[in-house]
């Protein structure tokens, strides 16, 4: 058992035997009015045996039921009409997860990749990418010069078709590094 405010984004509990991923975890604290009110935690969670999405509101001080998920090393193999395979480095074992299993993995599965899928008694339930990929930049608009009031970006997409916004000097045919957790830019990889 842990408190809420230690749970982060990434993390599993398991509540009335139905186990959760926390998806997004963001601490409130208000200090309006003449009271102060207690910390809060603001979790967006997935149930991993049905998939559905939701939000809950917790103390930061509530104890929450914290559990380890096995993980299994897998290549990601390919992709057909929304169900994604993956096969096993030890057992050669294959497995399919939905789209609605990955969430936003999807934006940055390659053919051939190496990842840690998470299991759940058995049964794989989701899948932890790296931090940070790199992935090529194959269409993107040439960036203008004198256009750099502020942080100046442009859309860009990348070999897995994910769009995101990316400085203005980036070009086509760049390799760039992308956070998996934020999807968002860090930088240019070449």
């Amino acid at each position: 058992m842990k408190p809420a405010a230690e749970l982060r984004q990434g993390s599993t509990y398991r509540k009335n035997n139905i186990p959760y991923l926390i998806l997004k975890a963001e601490r409130h604290q208000s200090t309006s009015g003449k009271r102060q009110r207690a910390a809060e935690v603001k979790f967006k969670t997935k149930e991993l045996i049905s998939g559905k999405i939701q939000e809950i509101t917790v103390l930061a001080t509530e104890l929450m039921d914290d559990i380890i998920l096995d993980r299994n090393q897998m290549q990601f193999l390919y992709e057909i009409d929304g169900e994604y395979n993956f096969m096993d480095q030890e057992t050669f074992e294959q497995i399919a997860l939905s789209t609605e299993d990955l969430g936003d993995a999807v934006n940055f599965l390659e053919e051939e990749m190496i990842i840690q899928v998470l299991m759940y008694e058995g049964t794989p339930v989701g899948v932890e990418l790296p931090n940070t990929v790199i992935r090529e930049v194959t269409y993107t608009e040439p960036g203008l010069k004198g256009d750099t009031i502020g942080r100046a970006t442009k859309p860009a997409t990348v070999s897995t078709g994910y769009t995101l916004q990316v400085p203005l000097f980036v070009a086509i045919g760049d390799k760039i590094k992308i956070d998996t957790r934020t999807g968002e830019y860090i930088e240019r990889a070449n």
